[in-house]
C-alpha cells in the first residue's frame, strides 16, 4: 500500500480524536515593526488580541474538562485533561493565545523570536481551521460544552487571529529566515508525539500511529506536514511584505 496521507490527516485531525478513535524577502537588518493598524485603531487593536486570547484559553479549558469527564486511554480523569496539550489543534491555539496576549500587552513588538512564534501560531492555526472545516465539519453533531470548545479551537480563534493578522499585523517583522524557524514547531511536534508515544503506547493521530502502520511509515508521513507549514509560511511573507508596502504608500 502507498503511503500516502490523507488530506485531513496532513492539515491536523483535531483533538475530537478521542470521539473517533522578490517572493520572498531576503533577509534583512531588523527593523522596526510598523503598529499603526490600516484600519483598527491601536486600543481597538489590543482588544482585538486580547479576546483572541481569552478565546484561547476559554475553548482550551473547556476542552480539558470534557476530555476529563470522557472516557479514554489515560487514567484517572485529570490524565486525560492533561493529554489534550498532545493535539496539535491544543498547541497551535496556545501559540495564537500567548502571541496574541503579548500584543494586548504591546503592539510595537519586533524581536526574532516573536516574528517566528506570530508566524508558527498564524501557520500553524490555518491548517487547523481549514482541516477541521473541510473533513469533519459536516460529519460531526456535537452537543453542549463540545460544540462549544470546538467552535471556539476550530472556528472563532482561526478567523480572528487571520483577521487580526491581516489588518493589525504587526508588519515588517517577517523574513526568510523567521519562515525557516517557523518549521521548527510542526517538527518538534512530531518528534515529541513519536517519543511519547513510544513510551505511553498512544498516539493522537492515526498518520503517526506506530502501533498501527510501523515505524517506517510513520517517518515516511512526517515529511509533508512541515512541508505544508512553510508553504503556509512563505505566502504569509510575500503576502505580509505586500501589506507593508501598501500600506507604506502616501495618500
Amino acid at each position: 500500500m502507498a503511503a500516502i496521507v490523507p488530506l485531513r490527516y496532513l492539515i491536523v485531525y483535531p483533538p475530537l480524536m478521542r470521539h473517533r478513535t522578490d517572493s520572498w524577502q531576503a533577509d534583512t537588518p531588523h527593523v522596526t515593526c510598523d503598529v499603526r493598524p490600516a484600519v483598527i485603531a491601536p486600543r481597538l487593536a489590543r482588544v482585538w488580541f486580547g479576546a483572541t486570547a481569552a478565546c484561547v484559553l476559554a475553548g482550551v479549558v473547556i476542552a480539558m474538562i470534557t476530555a476529563a469527564n470522557d472516557e479514554g486511554h489515560f487514567h484517572p480523569a485529570p490524565a486525560r485533561a492533561a493529554n489534550e496539550f498532545a493535539f496539535f489543534t491544543i498547541q497551535s491555539n496556545l501559540l495564537v493565545g500567548l502571541a496574541t496576549l503579548l500584543l494586548a500587552v504591546r503592539l510595537d513588538r519586533s524581536s526574532t523570536a516573536f516574528a517566528v512564534l506570530r508566524l508558527s501560531g498564524l501557520v500553524a492555526i490555518i491548517a487547523t481551521g481549514i482541516g477541521f472545516h473541510a473533513e469533519f465539519a459536516q460529519t460531526l453533531h456535537l452537543k453542549s460544552w463540545e460544540a462549544i470548545w470546538n467552535a471556539l479551537l476550530h472556528t472563532v480563534v482561526p478567523v480572528m487571529t487571520v483577521v487580526g493578522w491581516l489588518l493589525i499585523g504587526p508588519r515588517s517583522i517577517v523574513s526568510r529566515r523567521v519562515a525557516w524557524l517557523s518549521v521548527i514547531f510542526p517538527v518538534c511536534w512530531l518528534a515529541f508525539t513519536l517519543i511519547r508515544g513510544a513510551i505511553v503506547h498512544w498516539y493522537p493521530y492515526p498518520f503517526i500511529d506506530v502501533t498501527q502502520i510501523g515505524y517506517g511509515r510513520a517517518l515516511l508521513n512526517c515529511v509533508p506536514p512541515p512541508l505544508f507549514t512553510l508553504g503556509l509560511a512563505a505566502a504569509a511573507t510575500v503576502l505580509d511584505g505586500r501589506l507593508g508596502q501598501r500600506r507604506a504608500l502616501p495618500d
